[in-house]
C-alpha cells in the first residue's frame, strides 16, 4: 500500500473534532492511498480538483467558505504520485471514494472513461440531489460524463484483503476502509470518520455532519473504529492528522 497526499488545507479543531475550539487551526493533509495487486492496482479516494484551485473565477465560485482555502503543490498531485510511483492509468482495477466532500472527489474526472467508482448508494444518491456548496460538494467534480459508478449498500468486499467498512455520519454514505497487509497486520484508513488520532482514542465524532441528525452515527463510527485499533494486529489511521501523517511514508516508499 502506497500513502498518497494530495495537498493540504487549514481546518478548525471544531471540524475535526466535536465540541473542539473553532479558534484553533490546524494545517491538515489530504490523504490516500494506492493498493497494489499482481494484476494491477485500486485508489482510494482523488484529492482535489487542482483546476478548481487555480483558476480564479471556479475558485472564488466554489472555495467560498470562511477562513478555508485549498493548498496543492505543483502539477497534479494525483497524477504525479502515480507517475513517480510507476502505476499505469491502464492497470487500474477500480477507485473507490469515501465520500464526496471536494477533498476526497476532485480527481474523479480522471476516471471518466476507465475502470468502476466504487461508492455508497446512498452518498450517490445525496450528492446528486440535495447536496451542494453549502455541504462542501463540488458537484461538476464528480458528475461527470463517462464516470462508471459502481454502488454498494453497506459493508462489501471490494477485493482480496480490501473491505468498505460503513462509517455514515460525517456523510449519508462515508466510507472506511480495511486493508490487510501481509507484512504489516490491517490497517484501516478512516477518511473522515476520524480526522484525528483523537476521533479515534477517545472516541469522540467528527465536528461536521451533513444533517443534525447524523450525529448519532458518526459517534458510532467513532466508536467503531475505537474498537477495531484495539484488535491484535490492527491500526486504525486518521484520514486527516498532521502529526499521524507526518510518520507515513509517501511516494517513493511503500508500506507492504
Amino acid at each position: 500500500m502506497h500513502c498518497l497526499s494530495f495537498g493540504y488545507e487549514p481546518i478548525p479543531e471544531s471540524v475535526s473534532v466535536r465540541g473542539g475550539s473553532p479558534d484553533t487551526f490546524l494545517l491538515e493533509p489530504v490523504t490516500g492511498a494506492a493498493i497494489v495487486y499482481d494484476e494491477g492496482w485500486v485508489l482510494i479516494d482523488t484529492g482535489f480538483n487542482v483546476e478548481t484551485v487555480r483558476d480564479p473565477a471556479r475558485r472564488r465560485a466554489h472555495y467560498n467558505y470562511d477562513s478555508y482555502t485549498a493548498i496543492v503543490p505543483p502539477g497534479d498531485p494525483l497524477v504525479d504520485q502515480m507517475a513517480i510511483l510507476g502505476l499505469r492509468w491502464d492497470n487500474l482495477l477500480f477507485a473507490a471514494i469515501s465520500h464526496l466532500h471536494c477533498d476526497h472527489s476532485g480527481g474523479i474526472h480522471h476516471l471518466a472513461g476507465g475502470p468502476p467508482v466504487v461508492i455508497q448508494e446512498r452518498e450517490l444518491d445525496f450528492g446528486l440531489s440535495e447536496a451542494g456548496l453549502e455541504h462542501a460538494y463540488f458537484r461538476d467534480d464528480y458528475d461527470v460524463e463517462g464516470v462508471r459508478w459502481q454502488l454498494i449498500d453497506g459493508a462489501a468486499e471490494l477485493a482480496p484483503g480490501l473491505h468498505a467498512i460503513p462509517t455514515f455520519g460525517h456523510t449519508p454514505g462515508h466510507t472506511s476502509f480495511q486493508v490487510t497487509l501481509p507484512e504489516a497486520g490491517t490497517v484501516v484508513l478512516a477518511c473522515d470518520a476520524a480526522d484525528l488520532r483523537e476521533n479515534i482514542d477517545r472516541p469522540i465524532a467528527c465536528g461536521t455532519t451533513t444533517h443534525p441528525d447524523l450525529e448519532p452515527a458518526a459517534q458510532q463510527a467513532a466508536e467503531l473504529l475505537n474498537g477495531l485499533d484495539a484488535r491484535e494486529g490492527w491500526s486504525v489511521w486518521p484520514g486527516h492528522d498532521p502529526s499521524f501523517w507526518a510518520t507515513r511514508r509517501r511516494p517513493p516508499n511503500v508500506y507492504r
